[in-house]
This record gives C-alpha cells, sequence and structure tokens, in this order.
C-alpha cells in the first residue's frame, strides 16, 4: 500500500512479519477500497441534491413520506458505516507504522508529524476546492494525538480509549436529546439559498461559499474527534490482537455478531421512520459499530480465501489508490451534478432523484474503479500519493 489516505503513510512493506500471507495483505487494501466506494455512497446524496450539502442537511429534518422512504433506506445502509470503517482503517495504518519503526529501531512517533500536516493541507485543499464535508482534516489531527498515544503503555491507551468513547457517549446523548427536544418545540422554515451557489454558481462562488461557512461545515470533525481517537485506538488494538489472522477468530466472531445481529437492526430502525432526530445517534453510534462487523467478515473472508479475485483485484487497486480516489470521486460527482458542471441535479424531477443518484454513484465509481486499474498498470502509486510521498520525504530528509 502506497502513502494513502486509508493508513496515512504505510505500506504493506511496513506490514509485520508475522503471517505475512497474501490474504492478509489482501484484506487490507480490500477494505481500504470498500471504505472510499463506501463514503460515496454516503457523500453521493449530498452532491444530487440541488442545495448540496444545505439541502441535505434540511431533508434530513423531514419526517420520511412517499418516495423519502426508499431514499432514507438506501442512505441508512451506508449512512456512518463506511465513515467509522475509514477512520478505524487509519488506526490499523497507525499500528501498522509504529510496527515498522520498531522493527527499523527508530524513534515513534518520529517523523510522523509531518505526514500528519501534509494530509491536513490535503484536507484543507480538498475542502476549499472539492468537497466541504471533507474527513482528512480531521484525521489529520487525529492522527497526530494517537501517534503520540501510540507511544505510551498499553494501559495509558486503553484509558485514552475509555476516556474518548465516554466524552464521545455524553457528547452524543446531548446531541440526540436536543435534536429530539427542537423536533418537539418546532423549527423554523427552510430558507432556500438564493443564490444558489451549487446549481447557479461558478467553480469560485462555490470555494467563497465554503470559506464563508466555514463554521457550519466544519462542525462534524470537531464533534467527532473524541469518537475519532477511541476509533482510531480500537483499530490499532484490534491489528495487534490479530483481527486478520487466524487467531483472531474469536474476536471477528464477536465483531460480526454485535455488528449484523445487534447494531444493525437497532441503528436500521431508529435512522429510517425517524424526522432527522435519530440521525445523529445512528451516524455517530450505531454506525460504528456496523463498521467493526464489515472489517471481521472481510478479514475473515479473506483469511480463507486463497485467490482475491476480479472484484477482490478491483477493490484493492482502490485501496492503494485511496488518497487520489477519495478526491477524484468527489470532484468527478461534482462535475456531474454541479451547476459549474454538466448541473444534472438541477434537470432531475423529484420522483426521479433516486434513480438518478443511484445511477450517478454506479457511474462515478465505475470511472474511479477504472482509472485505478489503468494508472496501477504503469505506476506503483496514484498521483496524489506519489507528490504526497514526495513532499514526505522531502521535509522528513529521508531517500
Amino acid at each position: 500500500m502506497t502513502d494513502s489516505i486509508a493508513t496515512a503513510g504505510s505500506s504493506t512493506a511496513d506490514s509485520p512479519p508475522i503471517h505475512p500471507t497474501k490474504s492478509r495483505l489482501a484484506a487490507l487494501d480490500v477494505l481500504r477500497g470498500i471504505a472510499i466506494l463506501g463514503t460515496l455512497g454516503t457523500n453521493i446524496w449530498i452532491l444530487t441534491n440541488r442545495e448540496g450539502m444545505v439541502g441535505y442537511i434540511h431533508e434530513l429534518q423531514q419526517s420520511p413520506h412517499g418516495w423519502i422512504w426508499l431514499e432514507r433506506v438506501l442512505q441508512q445502509f451506508v449512512q456512518g458505516k463506511y465513515l467509522g470503517l475509514l477512520t478505524v482503517m487509519f488506526g490499523i495504518g497507525l499500528a501498522i507504522q509504529q510496527g515498522s519503526a520498531q522493527r527499523a529501531g527508530r524513534r515513534w512517533p518520529g517523523s510522523y508529524p509531518w505526514r500528519a500536516g501534509l494530509l491536513l493541507l490535503d484536507g484543507l485543499v480538498n475542502f476549499l476546492f472539492v468537497a466541504e464535508y471533507d474527513v482528512l482534516m480531521g484525521y489529520a489531527v487525529t492522527g497526530l494525538v494517537v501517534a503520540f498515544i501510540l507511544a505510551t503503555s498499553e494501559r495509558a491507551q486503553r484509558r485514552w480509549l475509555i476516556a474518548a468513547a465516554s466524552i464521545h457517549f455524553a457528547l452524543l446523548t446531548v446531541m440526540a436529546l436536543g435534536s429530539i427536544s427542537g423536533q418537539h418545540s418546532g423549527s423554523s422554515p427552510h430558507k432556500a439559498l438564493d443564490p444558489n451557489p451549487y446549481a447557479d454558481g461558478s467553480f469560485w462562488d462555490l470555494v467563497v461559499f465554503r470559506v464563508h461557512n466555514l463554521g457550519t461545515f466544519r462542525f462534524e470533525p470537531l464533534f467527532v474527534f473524541p469518537m475519532s481517537i477511541a476509533l482510531f485506538l480500537t483499530g490499532a488494538q484490534l491489528y495487534r490482537a490479530g483481527i486478520f489472522r487466524p487467531e483472531g477468530a474469536r474476536i471477528r466472531k464477536w465483531l460480526m455478531i454485535v455488528g449484523f445481529g445487534i447494531a444493525a437492526p437497532i441503528d436500521m430502525i431508529l435512522g429510517v421512520p425517524g424526522s432527522g432526530n435519530m440521525f445523529v445517534f445512528t451516524r455517530y453510534g450505531t454506525a460504528s459499530f456496523v463498521s467493526f462487523g464489515i472489517l471481521a467478515l472481510v478479514a475473515h473472508f479473506y483469511l480463507h480465501r486463497p485467490e482475491v479475485g476480479f472484484v477482490g483485484r478491483r477493490l484493492t487497486e482502490v485501496g492503494r489508490t485511496a488518497l487520489s480516489c477519495y478526491i477524484l470521486q468527489n470532484l468527478i460527482a461534482s462535475i456531474l451534478c454541479y451547476g459549474w458542471g454538466f448541473g444534472l441535479a438541477t434537470r432531475v424531477s423529484g420522483d426521479a432523484v433516486i434513480p438518478f443518484t443511484v445511477g450517478i454513484y454506479l457511474l462515478t465509481a465505475l470511472i474511479i474503479v477504472t482509472i485505478a486499474h489503468l494508472w496501477l498498470r504503469r505506476f506503483e502509486r496514484g498521483p496524489v500519493e506519489w507528490l504526497w510521498n514526495l513532499s514526505y520525504r522531502a521535509l522528513a530528509r529521508e531517500r
């Protein structure tokens, strides 16, 4: 794996020498690919909304009726699950890098702050010019904090994990109760964007709009900061506990039971019928447990599968170019949907939003998978990964 979004700089060469099987390494890259395409499954509903993220947030507050029922079901299948998976994969990436540094006799976190700084810069560029819902900036800050936590004792790490999870649960409870209270007291009617930069504005108009609404668009990374720390640390612990190795069978079993047998039904029951008041609880609560189920299922599948297969190879290619694919998929969908591009989102009637959104997702995913495949036939790293790696080596003075 090249220096990419899911590991913030780890590589397959960094993987520990214990059980260096092809299937285990395949599971890592496949999971990164699933996480990247899964986040697109969430973001695509924002991109196909004629008022972008503003309109998407407003629709979450509406009670489901008509076609919105089907839309809610489709959204709930992906809402928060792949964000959680991507976050956990970052923690796994940090554990891989730490193990590599320790085996090489290097101090940890060593030069990792340079990696975090570059990821923060990538995120800033992505936020301004591509997507206001960027996650890279938050991951950069979280990764920097967790990198230093991983240098402490196992006991201290557990304390950090418990403290972060407890803070997040408290914030989640307050937000959920506040949302319910707001629903009972009534909310002010939605005021349509006028002018609407998503539908009528230029590329630069959207950049200015993101800057003017910086506080609103950057609230989520601040709110989920404790959750991100907890998921990073959990990912690192699961990796060290053998989630990708045969001895991790019991862990995988329980993660799948909790994720699919308990969390997934609760997530759907609370998320679909609600009028937005349970959105916070499901996206940042139950969805994370479903993410662990996905992680365990894929790890188990590829541990017992000698060949990756056609689908696995395509997902692996997306995983190896994860940072490039993450940025590019949002850019491609923006070109298709926003007014500065083809403006397709404004031309779709209300009854056609669901098939249109599904179609845009499939088209964008197909383009991304194809580009990743063709690029890796000629190059070792994705284009953004190559630039990122070059910059990192220059800053850290590594050859």
